[in-house]
């Protein structure tokens, strides 16, 4: 996997203390609700001259429903904003070095997992109590399994 560089040597250890280890950024997965502005208001009225504009609502609006928009602020909703066009863009005519700007973007804002870890960002989800009705638990399962 490029750009990670190499596997670290098991025989030397690591003796310095972790900068960042008391940074961490938690957000809810739990909220429904939707954050941020919507995309006209956003572009100025710009993304209804788009040809793909159902294409890119459904982005910003998937943007705006996750965890993280909730710790956005206005110059994240903003590079949103100036990513829209290209997203738009993109659907229409689609091309490797528009896709990688777009995925470049996303991840500065914690799009995927791997972006989210990076940043040392925790989305906690809500823990269900009981197993959903006909799924038995692991440890049931082992019970019957060994006698």
């Amino acid at each position: 996997m490029a750009g990670n560089g190499p596997a670290p040597n098991p025989q030397r250890r690591r003796r310095n203390a972790d900068t960042y280890a008391d940074v961490q950024t938690k957000v809810s997965a739990t909220s429904k609700r939707l954050h941020g502005p919507t995309l006209l208001e956003a572009t100025a009225g710009m993304s209804e001259k788009w040809p793909a504009v159902r294409l890119v609502e459904k982005w910003w609006t998937t943007w705006r429903r996750s965890p993280l928009a909730d710790a956005f602020l206005e110059t994240d909703w903003q590079r949103l904003a100036m990513l829209a066009p290209l997203v738009a863009d993109y659907y229409e005519r689609p091309h490797h070095m528009k896709l990688a700007e777009i995925r470049q973007n996303e991840s500065l804002l914690g799009a995927t997992h791997v972006d989210r870890l990076k940043a040392r960002i925790k989305v906690e989800r809500e823990e269900s109590a009981k197993p959903a009705p006909g799924v038995t638990a692991l440890d049931e399962y082992r019970n019957r399994l060994s006698g």
